[in-house]
């Protein structure tokens, strides 16, 4: 880690050495703000746990099926 550190801004390199004092939701806000900016310039989104876990849960929903949702959408005459 240190020697990421050593190529980093003076104000970066400032804020990343006390952030292991911080509480444990307040590292997690700063890792979702910084997944959205390496998003942003590298055009990729890596999901967090969080997300995944409720992406899964979210599929098994009881509320319609993959196969009644495409259903759906083959009745209105769309692929």
């Amino acid at each position: 880690m240190l020697r990421y550190i050593a190529v980093m801004s003076p104000a970066v390199k400032t804020i990343l050495e006390r952030v292991s004092s911080w509480p444990a939701e307040d590292q997690e806000e700063l890792s979702e703000l910084a997944r959205e900016i390496e998003a942003r310039r590298s055009g990729v989104y890596r999901l967090s746990g969080e997300e995944r876990t409720a992406i899964d849960v979210a599929r098994r929903s009881p509320l319609a099926s993959d196969d009644e949702v495409e259903a759906f959408w083959k009745r209105r005459g769309l692929p």
